[in-house]
């Protein structure tokens, strides 16, 4: 019989294949991890979880003179989460760069520059722009903290197939328009919820142009698409990059060219077919910035302050009323009028030596404007910083009046003293402009680097082609400088005459002073799950679209080890006064509100941004652990699934409306799992409502997945040994590699899951 042609795939769907260890009838798949980004804000409560079940954010200010963190860092809470890091790092055997290491810097940069970042792989970071390293042809997502906690004790992640969405975009870039204004733009055109449930592929002529410092500047915004990954196919520009990094295989060796050989297979194949496809010309792309609290509200630097008047529909106009509001803009008002507070060029998606040379090419023999308070360049790196400074990047923006900081976060998410106060406004190279997301009642503009220091030298958002004589776009040669330098950088600290600490190119941190212990006494970890079967109570009513988890749970309270204790931070910014007066105007001080188990979202994409898990936990200790609204965002979908919460999807309008009636008059209403239905408080059903099989098999069973997962121990040791085989380069090199081929964790004993939950009725994983 003639064997029949197997079906053109895309890029995604080649990677994924490759990953699969076992896939159940649903759907539902048990995907192998292969690299694992750890960093202290999502990382405590994994650890925690681990330590009970019996398994084995930082200042950017000058680090001269950093003895130890206890030492350092100044705020508590921040103290207590780089050391409660250094502890399980130095606990668990995990590589780790410090604040001394000059490889430091933010997760989604040193990755790809230390070559951790490989084609072909799948990798994940419990901070939702991991999407940046999917640039070089892996399937990269951001996970929440139970999900750390699942791929730290078994190295696999239960998920689902996602849609295939492709964005080609075609032509050439006009001059002064970069990767950023591609992103900025795609997003406007598709809405912060348009990829919502797919891997965005992007390509076409622009994007094969592009260098990987771009391609990763647009994949780090897939997320503020809705995507739960984006990816570009590895081609010669990717491998050049790789070429030297410290942990891919070596350069010119067999293990290269064999490399090269399979990452080239990659490719999507001619044919294959996309859910989704957009395509953008590159000549209707213009300098683009955002005007309103999320990034999809963008416009060209040459437009106006939209009118939400003309918005179409009353959804849309309230949510723009607030906007403008929040703003502090008036609907019709040029956006180059726009006068700027300070200016902050960094963040993950553009704080790489491409961008700061771009920025340092505008404002070369300039000064900032006098009206600029502060602004602020922020290398992702430590070897980026070493390296602009080698270039005299570093003198060029100190004579222009920007200061010069250390590698990391910054002013992107506002953890640290590098915020916005109250109203001031801020041209930034970030990723999100949500409500408070770089200060209370702060703010920002998204823009590209050139933009932003456009913007410092006029002190109004401005139109960069009017500053420069330049005739290239910034990622083009006109502004390339010498790359990188290929020389692995290793920790000075290790001894010349071992090579197997050489290899492991850690710098395992020394005793502090102070522990995290001195600092806290109970750390809560992994509690056992409730079991979730008929829910009853008030139901508390919000018309809201596009609720992101910073205002869920604003960025101030994130600086905890514990899951517990958030409650009285849920929605802050929106629940209190300034004076930290309660808002009575907020649904959830008024009565009876107050005592509300379920929440009625009315408008879609709710628990859409970060992939902070302390928006479920928040939500869960206010006494709400089921939410119902029209769509989620994929991250927050997952993680309330882990905490024991169902979030219910009610698409039909007529349905939705129904619920949210009931919620408004005050009264309970009753959410029926294994019937899955919904019910009013007299027992009527007001509609049916679907959820996947194996999430409500583990909610009803009070069943978390790890204890489920490492069942099937044997499978991901096989699947192990068969990716040796065929990808050898991606077991790294020795500090990578798992001893023995075995899970770095025991298996849980059946009939008990691994947070002591009993295992009534168990099913194969």
């Amino acid at each position: 019989m003639p064997v029949a042609e197997k079906a053109p795939q895309t890029l995604y769907d080649k990677v994924l294949a490759s990953h699969i260890v076992d896939e159940k009838l649903d759907g539902t798949i048990l995907l192998y991890i292969d690299r694992h980004l750890v960093h202290e804000v999502t990382s405590p409560q994994a650890f925690e979880g681990l330590k009970n079940a019996g398994r084995s954010n930082v200042p950017t200010k000058s680090r001269k003179g950093i003895k130890d963190i206890a030492t350092f860092v100044e705020e508590e809470d921040s103290r207590l989460q780089c050391l409660t890091l250094e502890e399980n790092v130095k606990e668990f055997g995990i590589t780790y760069f410090g604040l001394g290491d000059k490889r430091q810097g933010i997760v989604h940069v040193i990755g790809p520059e230390q070559g951790f970042t490989l084609p072909g792989t799948t990798l994940v970071c419990g901070d939702s722009h991991t999407s940046t390293h999917g640039a070089f042809g892996c399937f990269a997502t951001g996970i929440g903290t139970s999900e750390v906690e699942h791929v730290l004790a078994t190295q696999c992640l239960i998920t689902k197939r996602n849609k295939n969405m492709r964005i080609q975009v075609e032509g050439e870039l006009a001059p002064g328009v970069s990767s950023k204004d591609v992103i900025l733009h795609a997003i406007g055109l598709i809405g912060t919820a348009g990829g919502t449930g797919c891997v965005i592929e992007f390509c076409g002529s622009v994007i094969r142009s592009l260098s990987m410092e771009a391609r990763m500047s647009i994949c780090n915004m897939a997320i503020e698409g809705g995507a739960r990954a984006g990816m570009v196919a590895p081609d010669d520009i990717t491998f050049e990059y790789l070429k030297g990094k410290p942990l891919a295989p070596p350069p010119d060796s067999p293990e290269w060219e064999r490399a090269v050989s399979y990452w080239k297979s990659l490719q999507s194949d001619p044919g294959a077919k996309y859910d989704i496809d957009v395509q953008i010309d590159a000549k209707d792309i213009v300098p683009t910035v955002t005007w309103g609290t999320s990034p999809e509200d963008v416009i060209p630097i040459t437009g106006l302050v939209p009118d939400p008047e003309t918005f179409q529909t009353e959804a849309k106009k309230q949510s723009g009323r607030r906007m403008i509001e929040y703003m502090g803009l008036t609907p019709g008002t040029p956006m180059e009028e726009i006068t700027i507070d300070k200016v902050f060029i960094g963040s993950c998606t553009n704080s790489r030596i491409e961008d700061l040379r771009a920025a340092a090419e505008v404002v070369k023999g300039k000064k900032i404007a006098a009206n600029v308070k502060r602004a602020m360049v922020v290398p992702g790196s430590g070897i980026i910083k070493e390296q602009a400074e080698a270039e005299g990047l570093d003198k060029i923006f100190l004579e222009a009046g920007f200061e010069w900081r250390e590698a990391g976060c910054s002013m992107c998410l506002g953890m640290n003293p590098d915020i916005l106060s109250p109203r001031e406004r801020c041209a930034s190279t970030s990723n999100r402009n949500f409500e408070g997301r770089q200060g209370a009642l702060g703010r920002t503009h998204l823009m590209s680097p050139v933009m932003a220091a456009a913007a410092g030298i006029v002190g109004k958002l401005a139109d960069v082609r009017k500053l420069t004589n330049y005739k290239a776009s910034p990622h083009v040669e006109a502004f390339k400088a010498p790359s990188p330098s290929r020389t692995p950088v290793v920790d000075e600290s290790l001894e010349a005459g071992d090579p197997v600490a050489k290899d492991r190119l850690g710098d395992q941190p020394e005793d502090s002073s102070l522990t995290a212990e001195d600092l806290v006494t109970e750390a809560a970890g992994s509690p056992g799950l409730p079991r979730f079967l008929v829910h009853r109570g008030i139901a508390a009513p919000m018309d809201r679209t596009n609720v992101d988890t910073d205002a869920i749970i604003p960025k101030q309270f994130l600086k905890t080890i514990k899951r517990t204790g958030l409650g009285s931070a849920l929605f802050n910014d929106w629940r209190y006064n300034a004076d930290g007066s309660p808002n009575l105007e907020f649904v959830l001080n008024q009565e009876p509100y107050t005592k509300a188990k379920t929440l009625v979202v009315t408008g879609p994409n709710f628990g859409c941004g970060s992939s902070r898990e302390h928006a479920p936990w928040a939500l869960n200790d206010f006494g709400i652990r089921c939410i119902i609204a029209p769509s989620y965002a994929d991250i927050f979908f997952n993680n309330t699934f882990k905490n024991g919460m169902l979030p219910i999807s009610i698409t039909n309008s007529a349905d939705l409306d129904k619920i949210a009636a009931e919620a408004r008059a005050g009264k309970e209403v009753e959410v029926d799992l294994p019937n899955q239905e919904i019910r009013d408080a007299d027992g009527n059903t007001i509609c049916k409502f679907d959820v996947e099989e194996f999430r409500k098999h583990c909610l009803i069973n009070g069943l978390d997945d790890i204890g489920l997962t490492l069942q099937l121990e044997d499978k991901i040791t096989e699947h192990e040994k068969k990716v040796s085989q065929i990808t050898p380069w991606i077991d790294g090199t020795s500090y990578l590699r798992r001893k023995g081929g075995k899970l770095p964790v025991k298996a849980a004993k059946v009939p008990m899951t691994n947070r002591g939950q009993e295992l009534k009725d168990p099913i194969d994983w």
